[in-house]
């Protein structure tokens, strides 16, 4: 390998020759854009908008539209891009990851690719790793978009709906991770479609890509709120079924359910004080009251479940054995916890969640840039189908990075880096020391203190202080302590007679587990060209080596006798230590992947539900879909009665009947011998074609416009809670998976396996619920959508625009008022049901 690389050169250095001929064509066009004026520039916008719409291709007006870019650039903020930013920059445009050193200007390498692709109309997405950041790069590089016609935004956490839809309606729109992610999953969750801020996601140039797409990719985005539905309404209405005597309530076990008799439904009535049960104002009740019952009659402990330290725990069919993490959908294993007098789950609910990983694979093209990606270049190309292409640096590099010394112990380690600081301190080179952790700056910080030495601490906190401390770390005498996050994205340049001292300094005090970080460490310094050094100084007490440092070097140490401030320097002891770091990177490559084949499973789940959603807030025309689904339920419902077995039909056919009646047949409207001679179709059949008359009379009670705003009432609200359900479901699944073996299966496989079943199960108690909302709906006014969550917040500890006040009962809210918590509902038929419990 390393012979062909010595012949042909390496992956990226072949890549970058494929690249210079379009350079080539940049540069030739350079005399001709400076001979144009200010106004000719901008009209360059306007004609490439036309030649793209006329059928070129992006690439073919690449080279001029970046000439373009390169001479406004230089007019309005003074800086040309060099042959090297080109470079980068059609890198970013192929949909790739440009790995460039600190200080190349990888800010202004962004502007070319970001104005090419906007010229398409739909969006350049710019993502930093801060508020800090986004803010700067948009300021900084807004006059070069702007004196071309183009619109750039930026994406601020403090920003309320109207600004956002602002700033993403922009050409190019610059923001953070964590806003995007949000913003896209709470579009996912409007009411209205007017109120989404996001477009579609189409190109993508994501800054510092190694540490949004691999340092931050464990973490998923969570938005979580109060559930509308109470727990404690579990209780009150497992009481009730408690309460029932045997000709109160029919047991059906072929559709699993238990259904109340004549005396049961009268039982309700006075229990929970109302005028009809079977009115649909009152769903919600029967909701809880069907599970309780299902729980109470149908569920049997060390059979259906166990329980285990105030645990429900589901029992397999099939083995025996206890599902750990697997929850009962729909409420019935709250119903069950009822029953068995533990804690009932779930007070409060993740509404939406993703991860970055899934989220940036979402756009039609994403690249990045960052000065280190290509110790981590199998995982880019593995999950996000990137390849990493190493740019050359515009001068050679002039910084010396010294082999590792390796100390007995961390407290000889550190005493010999305070000494080295100072010795350097009273020369004027400055140092910049970067530590793992906090504590380790503070422990530093104090030693120097000791010593006399004047020094700043920085501990990654993102904000402008922050950069403009770093920003000054290469002047003469200065000395920044920084943790390895602490002011990323900013440039470090040397103050005046730096470089006769040799130049910036850098000190690790520690090798992190990843090379990837320490090289960033290192990258602090030699910037375009400048001298620097850079040396990390190792301890055998150190993380790393105690867990993953090997017995080889351990014995070496002890050969040589080393006394507490002594230390060894060599190469072979550098290379040890990479090894211990390849090993820990192949581990959490391991990690992350396996998360990943977690969230693929519910990704392509909340593909399909997002898009249902869209089509019902876009205004589609509903109504074939809500008779499709009443076909569908039928059909389920009549196969799930019907066996087939003759001496057991004419039980079954009555099971059926008492079954579709609470679903949306009328009482007494479907008698045994109008169906016990049909076939299992022409059953169905009897069913849709009722199904249709109640629909059609519903529809003509109104008029076919609020019939259809009832319909996507009806969906968004059924969707969004058994959505909502399953997300928490699926976590239960995912965090226990792996403490069985499930029949041998993988637990990732387990996980789809298990995950897809819940899925086809929510799906169809979206179609139940729907069905029976939809054909129950008593119509006197046009109704409003419901938000089913309050109290939201992210997992970042914000609160989210979604927010919806508490409810609070007021003593002046009579019975029959509006309920306080906003529903439209009258009091006695909202929250004053539980109230009144």
């Amino acid at each position: 390998m390393k012979l062909f690389q010595k012949i042909f050169g390496s992956y990226s250095e072949r890549e970058v020759k494929r690249v210079i001929p379009i350079v080539d064509k940049i540069d030739s066009l350079d005399s001709k854009m400076q001979g144009l004026t200010s106004g000719e520039l901008r009209a360059k916008t306007d004609e490439f908008k036309d030649r793209l719409s006329k059928g070129e291709s992006l690439d073919e007006i690449l080279p001029e539209a970046f000439a373009v870019v390169r001479e406004v650039g230089y007019r309005t903020i003074g800086l040309k891009q060099y042959r090297e930013q080109l470079i980068g920059g059609v890198v970013l445009h192929q949909g790739r990851i440009s790995e460039m050193k600190t200080g190349e200007g990888k800010t202004l390498v962004a502007t070319a690719p970001a104005y090419l692709n906007a010229l398409t109309g739909k969006g350049v997405h710019i993502v930093t790793v801060n508020d800090y950041l986004a803010k700067r790069d948009r300021d900084t590089m807004a006059p070069i978009y702007e004196a071309l016609g183009l619109k750039v935004g930026v994406i601020l956490h403090d920003l309320d709906q109207t600004q956002r839809q602002e700033a993403y309606n922009c050409d190019i729109t610059y923001g953070t991770n964590s806003e995007f992610g949000f913003d896209y999953l709470r579009d996912n969750m409007v009411i209205y479609k007017e109120e989404r801020v996001q477009r579609g996601l189409n190109f993508v140039i994501v800054d510092e890509v190694d540490s949004i797409l691999i340092d931050e990719a464990r973490t998923p985005l969570i938005i979580s709120g109060e559930g509308e539905k109470s727990t404690e309404f579990y209780n009150i209405a497992d009481s009730f079924a408690k309460s029932l005597q045997k000709e109160d309530y029919e047991v059906d076990e072929k559709a699993n359910s238990v259904i109340l008799t004549d005396t049961g439904v009268k039982k309700a009535e006075n229990f929970f004080q109302l005028a009809n049960y079977a009115d649909p104002e009152n769903m919600e009740i029967q909701h809880y009251v069907v599970q309780s019952l299902k729980a109470n009659y149908i569920m049997r402990r060390d059979k259906d479940y166990m329980v285990k330290n105030g645990e429900v725990l589901i029992v397999d069919e099939f083995t025996g054995r206890m599902m750990e993490g697997r929850r009962y959908s729909d409420g019935l294993h709250q119903a069950i916890e009822a029953k068995e007098n533990v804690k009932v789950e779930r007070e409060s609910k993740t509404l939406a969640t993703i991860t970055y990983q899934n989220y940036f694979r979402m756009f039609n093209k994403l690249s990045g840039m960052t000065g280190t990606a290509l110790t981590e270049e199998n995982e880019f190309r593995e999950i996000y189908g990137l390849d990493v292409i190493v740019i050359p640096t515009h001068k050679p590099i002039a910084r010396t990075d010294y082999p590792d010394v390796v100390y007995k112990s961390a407290k000889g380690k550190f005493k010999a880096i305070a000494d080295e600081i100072y010795e350097t301190y009273k020369k004027g080179q400055p140092v910049l020391v970067g530590t793992v952790s906090i504590e380790k700056s503070e422990l530093l910080s104090d030693m120097l203190k000791k010593r006399g030495v004047p020094h700043q601490v920085l501990n990654a906190k993102f904000h402008e202080m922050e950069a403009e401390i770093i920003s000054h770390a290469g002047e003469k005498g200065t000395i920044t302590i920084a943790t390895n996050m602490a002011g990323r994205g900013t440039d470090i340049k040397l103050g005046k007679d730096v470089v006769a001292l040799g130049g910036l300094k850098i000190i690790g005090t520690e090798r992190h587990e990843s090379r990837r970080i320490d090289n960033q460490l290192r990258g602090r310094s030699g910037r375009q060209g400048d001298p620097g050094t850079s040396r990390f100084y190792v301890s055998l007490e150190d993380d790393l080596m105690r867990i993953f440092g090997s017995d080889r070097l351990q014995g070496i140490v002890e050969k040589l006798g080393l006394k507490e401030d002594e230390a060894i320097e060599s190469r072979m002891v550098t290379n040890a230590i990479e090894g211990a770091q390849k090993k820990v990177e192949g581990n959490n490559f391991d990690i992350r992947k396996t998360l990943l084949q977690y969230d693929d499973v519910i990704n392509k789940q909340r593909e399909i539900i997002y898009k249902q959603r869209s089509q019902v807030l876009e205004g589609e025309d509903l109504r074939e879909y809500m008779v499709d689904m009443i076909k569908s339920l039928v059909s389920s419902i009549v196969d799930s009665h019907i066996s087939g077995i003759e001496e057991d039909f004419e039980d079954e056919v009555e099971k059926l009947i008492k079954y579709m009646e609470e679903v949306y047949v009328q009482k007494d409207s479907i008698k045994k011998e109008d169906i016990i001679n049909l076939s299992n179709e022409e059953i169905k059949q009897k069913y849709i074609d009722i199904g249709q008359k109640i629909y059609e009379e519903k529809e003509e009670e109104c008029t076919p416009e609020q019939m259809r705003e009832i319909e996507r009432v009806i969906l968004l609200r059924v969707v969004d809670t058994k959505w909502m359900d399953h997300i928490d479901d699926m976590e239960h699944l995912k965090r226990a998976i792996g403490l069985r073996a499930y029949r041998q299966q993988e637990p990732a496989q387990a996980y789809q396996f298990e995950g897809s079943e819940m899925f086809e199960e929510m799906i169809y108690n979206i179609k139940l619920d729907t069905v029976k909302y939809l054909l129950h709906v008593q119509i006197e006014k046009a109704p409003e959508r419901e938000r089913v969550a309050k109290n939201v917040v992210t997992n970042q500890g914000e609160e989210t625009a979604m927010k919806k006040k508490p409810i609070k009962k007021e003593k002046t809210v009579g019975r029959n008022d509006p309920c306080p918590c906003g529903s439209g509902k009258k009091y006695k038929n909202c929250c004053g049901k539980l109230a009144n419990n």
